[in-house]
C-alpha cells in the first residue's frame, strides 16, 4: 500500500521530537497504521546544512506554505503554535484536501469552530489530541472511551509550569517569585509567563475540554481566567495546616443553569489523588454518570510526551484515510448538527466555597463585625483560624472557610469587609472544591 506522505511544519522542541519518532519507530507504527508513514516535506526557520533527525529524506523549506500546498502532502502536521500564520496555514491544508493534525491549543480554542466547519464541508480530518495535557490520550478519553456517558464535570492540572512553581512553594517553602526565575531557568517558564502563570494556557485546555464533554461550540473569550502570581507562601502554610493543598486548576461542570468554565487556584483535600501531582505533571480528573470518577495522568508538556500524542494522531488519520467522511469521529465528540448552544455561566453565578485570609485589627468587634457581614450575605463559615499578632505588631490573621455560596454573594460580602477601617490590606480569596463523586 502506498506509503503516507506527512509534510511538517516546525522542527522545534515537539516538530523535532515527533520526526524523530517517526522515524525510529517506523516499523512498530506501520504495523499498528497499516501503511508505511513517512516525513517529505518540512518547514522551519533559520535551516542550517545538517537536517535534523527523521528528515533527512525530505525536502526542507524556510516557506510553510510550499509544504501545505505540497500536491504529494497527505496529512499536514502543524507545530508552529500561535494563532498566525497557524490558523492561514491550517484553512489552507483544508481547501487543498490535506487533512490536518496539530498540537495548538491556542489555534483550536480560538478558531476552533471556523476550522472544522471548513473541514466537514471538504471531508477532512483535524486531529489536536496534543493540544491538551501533552501525552495524555485525554481526548480520545472523552470522546471515545467515554461516549456512553454523560459528563458531569472535568478538573485538571493543566500547566505543567504552574503544578511545579505551587509544589515548590509547598514543599520548600520557597516564595513565588524564586520559584518562577527557578522555572525559567529549566525551560519550564518563558522569559514571559504570563500565559503559563496567568491561566490562559490552561483556559485555552479548558475551552477544548469543555467542548468535547459537553457539546458545545468552542468559547474561549467565556472561560474566567485568574491566575497564581497572587498566591503567598502563607496561604500555602495555613492551606496545609487545614488539610488542603492549592492547585491551579481548569474546571468545567455541566449545572442546570449552563455550563461552567473557570481556571483559578483552588483549594482541594490533601486526600484527593489529584492534589498529590506535583512537579510539572498533569492530570484530570473525569466524573461521568455511569463511569464516576476516573483520573489521568501523566507528562503535560516535552518533545517526546507531546510527540506521542501527535503521532497518535496520525496514525488516527492514516486509519481513517479509506473511510466514509460521514462515518468518521466528530471533531468535538458530538455529530456537527448536535452541538447545542447550552449557556455558559458568568462567574457570579457560579457556586463554590472560599477560603478567606485577612489581616484584622487585634482588638474586641472586629470579628463581630466580620461574621454580621457574612451572615447578611446568607454566607455559612465553615471554620476559622486565627493568628495571634507577632510580638510589637497590631494586626491579626484571620483565616476563614465558607461553605458553598455563589459567587456574586461572597463578592457583596468582601466589598463589605474591605471597607472595614480594622481591616489592612486586599482580603485574599481562593476558591475550594471538593472534587467528590457526591
Amino acid at each position: 500500500m502506498k506509503p503516507v506522505n506527512i509534510g511538517l511544519l516546525g522542527l522545534g522542541t515537539v516538530g523535532g521530537g515527533t520526526a524523530r519518532v517517526l522515524a525510529s519507530n517506523a516499523a512498530e507504527i506501520a504495523r499498528r497504521a497499516g501503511r508505511e508513514i513517512q516525513v517529505i516535506h518540512a518547514a522551519a526557520r533559520g535551516l542550517g546544512t545538517e537536517k535534523p533527525q527523521g528528515t533527512e529524506h525530505a525536502l526542507l523549506t524556510e516557506d510553510a506554505f510550499e509544504v501545505v500546498n505540497n500536491p504529494d502532502v497527505d496529512i499536514v502536521v502543524e507545530l508552529i503554535g500561535g494563532d498566525s500564520p497557524a490558523r492561514e496555514l491550517v484553512l489552507q491544508a483544508i481547501a487543498n484536501g490535506k487533512h490536518v493534525v496539530t498540537a495548538n491549543k491556542a489555534l483550536i480554542a480560538k478558531h476552533g469552530n471556523e476550522i472544522f466547519a471548513a473541514a466537514q464541508a471538504k471531508g477532512v480530518v483535524v486531529a489536536f489530541e496534543a493540544a491538551v495535557a501533552g501525552g495524555i490520550p485525554i481526548i480520545k478519553a472523552i470522546r471515545e472511551g467515554l461516549s456512553a456517558n454523560k459528563i458531569q464535570w472535568i478538573a485538571g492540572i493543566i500547566n505543567g509550569t504552574g503544578n511545579f512553581i505551587l509544589t515548590e512553594m509547598r514543599d520548600k517553602g520557597r516564595d513565588f517569585a524564586d520559584v518562577l526565575a527557578e522555572a525559567q531557568a529549566l525551560g519550564y517558564a518563558e522569559a514571559d509567563p504570563t500565559f503559563d502563570v496567568e491561566g490562559i494556557d490552561a483556559a485555552h485546555k479548558l475551552c477544548i475540554l469543555s467542548s468535547i464533554a459537553f457539546g458545545v461550540p468552542l468559547q474561549f473569550d467565556k472561560v474566567y481566567t485568574e491566575g497564581i502570581s497572587k498566591i503567598s507562601q502563607e496561604d500555602v502554610t495555613f492551606a496545609s495546616q487545614l488539610g488542603y493543598r492549592i492547585k491551579h486548576l481548569g474546571i468545567t461542570k455541566a449545572t442546570a443553569k449552563g455550563i461552567e468554565m473557570r481556571v483559578h487556584p483552588t483549594l482541594i483535600p490533601e486526600k484527593r489523588l489529584i492534589a498529590n501531582v506535583d512537579g510539572v505533571m498533569n492530570a484530570v480528573l473525569i466524573m461521568a454518570d455511569r463511569l464516576g470518577p476516573s483520573l489521568y495522568y501523566g507528562a503535560g508538556a516535552g518533545a517526546y510526551p507531546t510527540a506521542s500524542a501527535v503521532v497518535a494522531d496520525i496514525v488516527d488519520v492514516t486509519r481513517s484515510l479509506t473511510t466514509d467522511p460521514d462515518n468518521r469521529v466528530p471533531h468535538l465528540a458530538f455529530q456537527p448538527d448536535k452541538i447545542n448552544d447550552t449557556p455558559i455561566l458568568p462567574m457570579d453565578d457560579v457556586e463554590t466555597a472560599y477560603y478567606l485570609r485577612m489581616n484584622a485589627d487585634d482588638k474586641p468587634g472586629v470579628m463581630a463585625d466580620i461574621t454580621r457581614i457574612m451572615g447578611e450575605s446568607m454566607i455559612s463559615i465553615e471554620a476559622i483560624l486565627q493568628k495571634e499578632p507577632a510580638q510589637g505588631e497590631s494586626t491579626a490573621t484571620i483565616i476563614m472557610l465558607t461553605q458553598r455560596i455563589r459567587e456574586a454573594q461572597m463578592n457583596h460580602a468582601l466589598a463589605a469587609i474591605q471597607k472595614l477601617k480594622s481591616i489592612s490590606g486586599q482580603v485574599t480569596r481562593i476558591r475550594v472544591e471538593s472534587l467528590s463523586s457526591n
